[in-house]
């Protein structure tokens, strides 16, 4: 598995887990999607993303060029 595709799985993950924190909890949950969404358009501008890091240390390669 590669860090990008890592990296949408994560994102993905956490959109639904706080779809769900906002549907039974609290709308107040809606601010950590928000917050999901600001770092994946910062990260399509920068290409830059602090779990990229994290996915890096980990171990996970980044996708070859093609």
């Amino acid at each position: 598995m590669t860090v990008e595709r890592a990296l949408r799985i994560i994102a993905g993950i956490m959109i639904l887990i706080s779809v769900v924190l906002t549907h039974f909890l609290s709308p107040w949950w809606l601010l950590f999607t928000a917050f999901i969404g600001l770092n994946l358009v910062q990260s399509g501008f920068t290409n830059w993303c602090p779990m990229m890091n994290i996915l890096r240390a980990l171990g996970l390669k980044d996708r070859k060029a093609e």
